[in-house]
């Protein structure tokens, strides 16, 4: 059969259902002089390693994506990451997004949110509403969505160690607004792994933190099926400093391993893999950065069909989110920080993401401000609507240095992952030290690198000026962590004192057994025990994480 006789099946079979679901988003596609733009282009010439490696857009190995017409059905979700101060001022910044053309929510959450505390702990003062929105009661969840339909926009949670707790919120919520939760779209990221790695927001030993994540797994593929249970996360191993090959070496071996959990309490694979999806980074190099994409996306596909034996299609797709990277912004000229994100967004639409967040100027200097939200917003409507990037499934397929580049990432992830398994596998590897010593390696080679300037940094170690920062700031009141103490109060206040004091004796039980946790911290939080006090009877039963006490 010859490459265009493919090209034929591939179409008819492949590319024409999905077009007769999500039609082209225009008649034809063009270039401003009138060239047309074909759907997908192929060399003249192509041996069999050519089909092997690379195959047709929505067909394994997925190297050029995972969707058969990719943007030309329809554009990525713009997923702006939000979230500061009180559920009220969140929610207003949601709605603003949302007026300007997000297609999707992401949640950032404050500190102590983050490590299962509520706001009115000791522990948390001085952190409510900093880095996040501050969520401790089903109050504060149904305040963060207020006016926001559930059931007919997608959410992203950016949480792990209490992402069960959190997802058990967002559902009882939706079933407030009278949602059909089997409909509930949406991500928690609920990736413990790279806390332990890279990241540090963890609670509980990895034992009971693996038993949550593969609870999420069961329950949502019964209940929630359209939710994706986790968000295996490469963005923070590389903001902590890894190489790109790295980050897709280390996240695939984290997901190797969440794989193999579920596979050990008895899920069968294709009951759960096609809700487990994927978060990457958006670095500075151009061309690596689409190379990682394709690699990442090729090197699952063939670990979930040889190494677990998975027979649904939906199983072998690596399906991902990315975030422009935050490490890469400067407090020195923010304004360069445009030019940064607009090359790291299109490079990951270039690599074929299913969503993006872009962030913005500011960011390396507060919080970001409305406007500079707004111009994060629009560097990602100019690159779908004005740049043609969008316009062809796959650009760049045939390059020789992007194909050359994609074989060489996986290569080398290959023998990370290697020798991961040689070392007992993600878990071992992280318990002995190994991937945290790899990328703390990695992280000093390249700040040697800045520090000799042969790596160069616009405005930081070239290039800089004499300025003065005059960007407006965006401050988080201190009054916001009286109001949630007060709000706690009169909730503990009004609450069933003696169903509460039964649900959490009920917990605590549950938790030393083994049943699945989630349908009862949604009753939990329906009757109005927070966030704190649920994680407070999971630390008594299973204890906290402590960097090499490994439970």
């Amino acid at each position: 059969m010859t490459l265009q006789d493919e090209k034929n099946r591939w179409e008819e079979e492949t590319l024409k259902p999905v077009l007769d679901r999500f039609p082209e988003r225009r008649a034809s596609f063009e270039t401003l002089s009138g060239v047309p733009l074909p759907r997908l282009a192929l060399p003249p010439e192509a041996g069999a390693d050519y089909m092997e490696n690379l195959g047709f857009p929505g067909e394994y190995p997925y190297t050029r994506g995972v969707q058969p017409s990719m943007y030309r059905g329809r554009f990525w979700t713009m997923r702006q990451y939000a979230g500061y101060a009180s559920a009220e001022e969140s929610n207003a910044r949601y709605r603003y997004l949302l007026e300007q053309g997000q297609t999707g929510l992401s949640v950032a959450f404050d500190l102590p949110t983050q490590i299962g505390y509520d706001a009115d702990d000791e522990i948390a003062l001085g952190e409510v509403g900093k880095v996040g929105v501050s969520i401790s009661s089903l109050d504060d969840m149904e305040t963060l969505f207020r006016e926001i339909p559930l059931e007919r926009v997608s959410t992203s949670m950016t949480i792990n160690a209490p992402a069960a707790v959190l997802l058990a919120m967002y559902i009882a919520v939706a079933k407030r607004q009278g949602a059909d939760i089997y409909k509930l779209r949406g991500t928690i990221q609920n990736d413990i792994l790279k806390e332990y790695t890279a990241r540090g927001t963890y609670i509980f030993p990895p034992k009971p933190s693996m038993r949550l994540i593969t609870d999420v797994f069961q329950f949502c593929q019964r209940e929630v099926p359209r939710w994706n249970t986790i968000s295996i996360s490469g963005y923070h191993i590389r903001e902590a400093g890894s190489t790109a090959v790295q980050e897709v070496a280390f996240t695939l071996a984290n997901g190797i391993a969440y794989v193999q959990a579920a596979l050990d309490v008895g899920l069968d694979v294709d009951s759960f893999a096609s809700q487990l999806s994927f978060f990457f980074n958006a670095h500075n190099n151009f061309l690596e950065e689409i190379a990682k994409y394709r690699a990442a996306r090729r090197l699952w596909a063939k670990n979930m069909r040889e190494r677990f034996g998975a027979q649904n299609p939906k199983s072998w797709m690596l399906r991902f989110h990315t975030q422009t990277a935050g490490s890469t912004l400067t407090a020195q000229q923010p304004e360069n920080n445009v030019v940064r994100v607009t090359l790291q967004a299109l490079a990951a639409v270039m690599g074929g993401t299913q969503s993006l967040h872009t962030n913005s100027m500011d960011e390396a200097l507060w919080l970001p401000t409305e406007k500079s939200v707004r111009v994060a917003l629009r560097t990602q409507q100019i690159i779908a609507h004005e740049s043609g990037a969008a316009d062809s499934i796959d650009p760049l397929a045939g390059s020789y240095l992007i194909e050359q580049l994609t074989d060489d990432i996986e290569r080398q992830a290959e023998a990370y992952i290697q020798k991961i398994d040689d070392l007992g596998g993600a878990l071992a590897a992280i318990e002995r030290g190994y991937t945290q010593g790899e990328i703390q390696e990695a992280a000093y080679q390249y700040q040697q690198a800045v520090e000799h300037g042969e790596q160069i940094i616009v405005g930081v170690n070239d290039f800089q000026v004499e300025e003065q920062i005059e960007l407006e700031q965006l401050k988080v009141d201190p009054a916001i962590e009286t109001a949630q103490h007060q709000r706690l109060a009169k909730i503990r206040q009004r609450r069933d004192s003696a169903r509460v004091l039964a649900l959490l004796t009920r917990l605590e039980q549950s938790a030393h057994g083994d049943e699945n946790l989630i349908p009862l911290f949604i009753e939990c939080v329906e009757n109005d025990i927070t966030l704190g006090e649920i994680c407070g009877v999971l630390r008594k039963a299973w204890g906290e994480y402590q960097p090499g006490n490994w439970v």
